[in-house]
C-alpha cells in the first residue's frame, strides 16, 4: 500500500516555482496583447472596407466623375479597395514608385483609360487628353509622310543652273568643247603607234641578226691598230 501511495505521488507533477509562474504569467498577458491587436487589426479593415464602399457608391452616382484617384495606402488596404471596386463592376490600377507610396485610381467601365494614359500615370505625369490628342495627330502626320516619301522613290538633286551658263561670259559658250577637240598627242613626246612596236620578224631571222651583230663585233676587236 505505500509503495502504491508513493509511485502515484511521484508520477505527480510538482508545484510550479515562483520562477515558473512569472514566465507563465508573462506569456498569458503577451498572447492577451496579440490577441487584442488582431481584433483591432480586424476591426480596421471592417471599417475600412465599409468607407471604400460608401466612396465607391458616391463616384458611381456622380454622372460627373469619370475617375477617381484614392490616396496612398499600404499593401492590404489596396487589396481591400481593388476587392471593393471589382465587386462594383469598376476598373482600377495601383500607381507609385515606392510601397509606401501607391496609390489606386478607379474608373467607369465606359471610360476605361487608354494605354497612353496609363503610361502617363506609371511615369508620375498628370494626363491632358488635349496634349495627348495633338501628340496623336502629329505622330500619325510624321507616318503619312514618311510613307509618301517611301512611295515616290529617292529624291533627285539637280543643280539649280548650269555652270557652263553661269561662266559663259569668261570663256564662252564653245571654248571648252573646242579646246577639248584640239587636244592632240605630240608624237615627239613619245606618243609611238601600236603598230610601229610590234616585232613581225620570226625567231629565226630574229636570232641570225643577233649572230651576225655579234661576229661583226668580235672581228673588229681581233683587226691590228693602224699606225
Amino acid at each position: 500500500m505505500a509503495d502504491l501511495l508513493g509511485s502515484i505521488l511521484s508520477s505527480m507533477e510538482k508545484p510550479p516555482s515562483l520562477g515558473d509562474q512569472e514566465t507563465r504569467r508573462k506569456a498569458r498577458e503577451q498572447a492577451a496583447r496579440l490577441k487584442k491587436l488582431q481584433e483591432q487589426e480586424k476591426q480596421q479593415k471592417v471599417e475600412f472596407r465599409k468607407r471604400m464602399e460608401k466612396e465607391v457608391s458616391d463616384f458611381i452616382q456622380d454622372s460627373g466623375q469619370i475617375k477617381k484617384k484614392f490616396q496612398p495606402v499600404n499593401k492590404i488596404e489596396r487589396s481591400i479597395l481593388h476587392d471593393v471596386v471589382e465587386v462594383a463592376g469598376l476598373t482600377s490600377f495601383s500607381f507609385g514608385e515606392d510601397d509606401d507610396c501607391r496609390y489606386v485610381m478607379i474608373f467607369k467601365k465606359e471610360f476605361a483609360p487608354s494605354d497612353e494614359e496609363l503610361d502617363s500615370y506609371r511615369r508620375g505625369e498628370e494626363w491632358d487628353p488635349q496634349k495627348a490628342e495633338e501628340k496623336r495627330k502629329l505622330k500619325e502626320l510624321a507616318q503619312r509622310q514618311e510613307e509618301e516619301a517611301a512611295q515616290q522613290g529617292p529624291v533627285v538633286v539637280s543643280p539649280a543652273s548650269d555652270y557652263k551658263d553661269k561662266y559663259s561670259h569668261l570663256i564662252g559658250k564653245g571654248a571648252a568643247k573646242d579646246a577639248a577637240h584640239m587636244l592632240q598627242a605630240n608624237k615627239t613626246y613619245g606618243c609611238v603607234p601600236v603598230a610601229n612596236k610590234r616585232d613581225t620578224r620570226s625567231i629565226e631571222e630574229a636570232m641570225n641578226e643577233i649572230r651576225a651583230k655579234k661576229r661583226l663585233r668580235q672581228s673588229g676587236e681581233e683587226l691590228p691598230p693602224t699606225s
